[in-house]
């Protein structure tokens, strides 16, 4: 070898060290935007599991939207109807004789739940048909209109996404609209497809349309009251609940508009525009509720003075190690920060304003809330408050804002905190409610926030925020994930999201990941309440689905990333509500399905509803309570905390499968034990013997059969189980050489539908693996091939994890890039803030995802402890430490260009620990504390 040759080796030599150097560089830990947020799914979230606060980040006004969690709709109440169970029978007959569209009329008639009460109807229709609350007639053609606001028209997703933001209520709607000559003489079409709910619909002054359902609205206008010129159309739209306001079309293409008969809004007048609207009335009658929904509390906005120079380094941050949010910006030559966080040791939202300058800071601090009739007070004189109680609702609430000011002056104006010319300001804002359980409403918010008061007074700021670090970082820091550094972690966060797709950007993964457990530990805390659709935020009165608790799914995702991202302290909130779920559950099993056991269907509230709820079509779903139950075995699988198994998990999980040993039925065809009634969630209607069923149901069997050897107890009930296991129908596979959705071989290779629920037993169960039967999931992944890669922000979630478990990293690595990107309308993938896009807003797909990427680093389900089972050509470089898998073993394990480098075991429990790395395998007999080092061969460091 010359030396020419010997300089360039020792070149590439230098550069593939100098570049692995850079690749296990300092992980990146925050999100940043160089301009404040504009939209809700802009804001950066913060947390401390009971309060959640959306920081908008603005210089000139900064609004603080806040939620406290049990702030919800509704009240304790039964939701259970009495003597359901008769009707089961002839539900199953029909069934089984093919008559689905019957069964499912008799189950919405006679098998669902019972909804909440309803408000008189009619009497406020009647009440806004003769004007109250509106002066004059605005019907009539000449009606002064000219101090009304305007509204972009139509809305599809209703007004709220135009400006009317948590408005139901009577409003009217004004244009004008002008006819041509040739028009003259012709009978009209006034197009308006869809108005939530009702219309009453005028032209020049006449009554020429009234619909109240959510049909299309195609009004006849007849010639006689159309000029030539201008004519008006007045609208006065009654909107009972949730979305309002004038729809149109989905398809915005097609525009709402008149044209005469026989021709096409082509041939036209468009009316997509803007409209005159004016605001009648705010207090419709209560709409009856299957379930209730978790509401917003307030806004703490933040007005500032002297802002009109030009801003300059503007720059908003979180950083997920401190779980603090920042906001820097340069005005007039001085240097601004704002500092944000949720503390949980002194449970209020810490805001602190400072600046480089003395005397620098001048702003107004008021309190408002989108509930009716919310009422702000003066506290003291550094201290105002807002009480709000919601409609038709038990629940009430208070929350106290609390100035301490650094020189300067403090006022109250206007029931605002008014301060000027003060060196530092520190906020702090408390919230809380009357809610102590499911059946008890006699909290007193105002002593909390009193209690919460008194614990501040005095404490200084950097005390209340070290504390807060402490302990948040006692969940944040038991996992570190490293898959190296990128160019574009030196772009703001919404830039390099959009150019994630086409990028070389692993570390934007690992981001991600530890996003996601920000958001699990922002808004799942131990002592309250389970993280539930949106975590714990949200900004509308009527939210997407309720922002509920969907049992279908979007709940148990919401606790994958516990167990295996080192927080299994974060499922508390979660067991506990699983705990009280069984009390109403057990009543549900015995009215419906006169069945011992409990029984929970495809969702729930903070009151804790476990009847069916919605639609016979998709409603009645019956393994909510078993797939809870696998969350309790599972947190048992990892820790082996036989306490926690003996005292709180088996006694559920046995309760469970007692209702299905009475609810399981045997198919006629076939004599194998199936569910029925039941659906394969939200999809293809009420069935006899859904696959999903009877995967969740045979594994909470084989659960409760290990369990009890596991404690030594009930053996008649173990040989019960083991007997009825194995008559429980099996995974089939079809004539696509898929796995059956279905009991009858039915399944549509054409149907993209967003739940993939048969495929629950490759994850998160482990009804269908790869060493129990190959050819299975073979058919697995044959069905997830037809139903396709593009879907919602969770089901992107759940099909990582998919294809993870069939150990093709490249094609999870495809979903990830699909799932970060960004979000747009009617499109799936993430918002600016990271948020999941369902779309709208829902949070599962954030807690998902990053279980889904570690599961290509480390799967344990099948009794050995698998090492980079899928991982991608896309994270050639990682380590990762502190990752959890199965029998309570803690790894550290570090891989390069593709191939394990080296891992240690941390055995917590003890016990063997066998592991897997391609084709090497090994055994360990481990004790309990101690670590064991292991090179890429599985071999010993010593």
């Amino acid at each position: 070898m010359n030396n020419h040759t010997k300089r360039i080796f020792f070149t590439l030599f230098l550069l593939i060290t100098l570049s692995n150097i850079q690749v296990f560089g300092q992980s990146d830990h925050h999100l940043w935007y160089n301009k404040p947020a504009e939209k809700w799914t802009d804001a950066l979230p913060i947390g401390n599991g009971r309060i959640g606060a959306m920081i908008f980040a603005g210089v000139a006004q900064d609004r603080i939207q806040f939620n406290e969690e049990t702030l919800w709709s509704g009240k304790p109440r039964n939701y259970n109807k009495k003597g359901a169970s008769k009707y089961l029978a002839e539900i199953r007959r029909l069934l089984f004789e093919g008559k689905q569209k019957e069964a499912e009329a008799l189950a919405g008639a006679e098998f669902m739940g019972l909804r909440s009460e309803a408000g008189d109807k009619a009497k406020w229709v009647s009440e806004m048909k003769a004007g109250k609350g509106i002066t004059g007639n605005p019907a009539l053609e000449n009606y002064d209109d000219k101090l009304w606001k305007t509204l972009q028209v139509p809305s599809y997703e209703g007004w709220e996404t135009v400006g009317l933001n948590n408005l139901d209520g009577a409003v009217w709607f004004r244009t004008t609209f002008d006819v041509p000559e040739n028009w003259a003489g012709k009978d009209l079409v006034l197009d308006l497809n869809r108005i939530r709910d009702q219309d009453f619909t005028y032209i020049n002054g006449q009554l020429v349309g009234n619909t109240d359902n959510l049909e299309p609205r195609k009004y006849t206008i007849p010639a006689k009251l159309i000029k030539t010129g201008k004519n008006t159309i007045a609208i006065q739209v009654l909107n009972y609940y949730d979305k309002g306001g004038i729809s149109g079309y989905k398809d915005t293409t097609r525009h709402i508009g008149v044209y005469p008969v026989g021709s096409t809004i082509e041939n036209g007048v468009s009316l997509v525009k803007k409209w005159k609207y004016k605001i009648q009335n705010e207090e419709p009658p209560a709409t009856p509720q299957y379930q209730a929904s978790y509401q917003p509390f307030g806004d703490l906005n933040l007005y500032f003075k002297n802002v009109k120079s030009a801003v300059s380094n503007y720059k908003r941050t979180l950083d997920l190690t401190t779980a603090i949010s920042t906001t820097t910006y340069t005005l007039n030559k001085v240097d601004y920060k704002r500092e944000y966080f949720a503390s949980q040791p002194n449970q209020a939202v810490v805001i602190k304003l400072s600046a480089s300058k003395p005397k620098s800071i001048s702003f107004d601090a008021g309190l408002s809330s989108p509930h009716l009739h919310s009422i702000v007070r003066v506290v003291n004189k550094n201290t105002i408050s807002i009480s709000v109680q919601v409609k038709d609702g038990a629940l009430k609430g208070e929350s106290r804002l609390t100035a301490m000011v650094k020189n300067g002056t403090l006022k109250i104006v206007n029931q605002k905190l008014s301060i000027s010319n003060a060196d530092e300001v520190t906020l702090y804002l408390t919230a809380g409610t009357n809610f102590v359980n499911a059946d008890d409403v006699s909290g007193n918010p105002e002593l909390f926030n009193s209690v919460r008061e008194i614990g501040l007074l005095g404490a200084p700021f950097e005390s209340v925020k070290q504390a807060h670090i402490k302990e948040y970082q006692s969940y944040y820091k038991t996992l570190d994930v490293n898959f190296g550094t990128s160019e574009n972690a030196k772009l703001p966060t919404d830039e390099r999201l959009v150019k994630f797709a086409k990028a070389n950007d692993p570390a934007f993964m690992a981001l991600y990941m530890q996003y996601g457990r920000y958001l699990l530990i922002s808004s799942s805390r131990p002592g309250g309440q389970p993280a539930n659709l949106q975590g714990i935020w949200n900004d509308l009165l009527s939210p997407p689905w309720g922002s509920k608790y969907t049992t279908n799914i979007n709940l148990e995702m919401n606790y994958w990333p516990t167990e295996m991202l080192n927080l299994t302290a974060l499922n508390e909130p979660l067991f506990s509500k699983i705990k009280a779920l069984t009390i109403k559950g057990t009543e549900t099993a015995k009215e419906y399905y006169n069945a011992n056991g409990w029984v929970l269907h495809h969702n729930t509230d903070l009151w804790n509803g476990t009847a069916p709820i919605n639609a016979s079509n998709h409603g009645i779903w019956v393994t909510g309570a078993a797939w809870l139950s696998q969350h309790l075995w599972e947190h048992y699988l990892y820790t082996g905390d036989k306490k926690f198994l003996k005292e709180e998990a088996y006694p559920v999980m046995k309760k469970s499968a007692q209702f299905f040993e009475d609810f399981l039925v045997k198919d006629p065809k076939t004599g194998w034990l199936i569910s029925t009634p039941s659906n394969s969630p939200e999809n293809g209607g009420l069935v006899a013997g859904p696959t999903m069923d009877h995967q969740i149901i045979r594994t909470l069997f084989n659960n409760c059969i290990a369990a009890t050897e596991n404690l030594g107890v009930d053996d008649d009930f173990r040989k019960s189980l083991q007997t009825k296991v194995k008559q429980i129908a099996p995974n089939q596979i079809g004539k696509y050489g898929q796995l059956q959705e279905w009991l009858t071989d039915k399944d549509d290779t054409t149907n993209k539908h967003r739940h993939v629920s048969h495929l629950w037993g490759v994850y998160p169960g482990n009804d269908v693996t790869w060493d129990k039967d190959a050819k299975m999931m073979e058919a697995a992944k044959q069905s997830l091939l037809y139903r396709g890669d593009d879907a919602t922000g969770w089901s992107l979630a759940w099909k990582i994890n998919y294809w993870a478990r069939f150990k093709d990293g490249n094609h999870a690595m495809t979903l990830v890039k699909m799932l970060l990107k960004p979000a747009g309308e009617g499109v799936s993938g993430s918002y600016v803030n990271l948020f999941d896009a369902h779309p709208p807003f829902q949070i599962d797909g954030n807690f998902g995802a990053p279980a889904g990427i570690a599961e290509m680093i480390v799967q344990s389900h099948q009794g050995y402890v698998d090492l980079l089972p899928a991982l991608p050509d896309a994270i050639p470089f990682g380590e990762v430490k502190g990752i959890i898998a199965r029998g309570g073993f803690e790894l550290n394990l570090k891989w390069n260009n593709g191939k394990l480098e080296n891992v240690e075991v941390k055995s917590k429990v003890g016990g063997t620990c066998k592991l897997r790395y391609k084709n090497q395998a090994i055994s360990i007999a481990t004790k309990e504390g101690e670590v064991y080092k292991l090179n890429g061969d599985l071999k010993a460091i010593k």
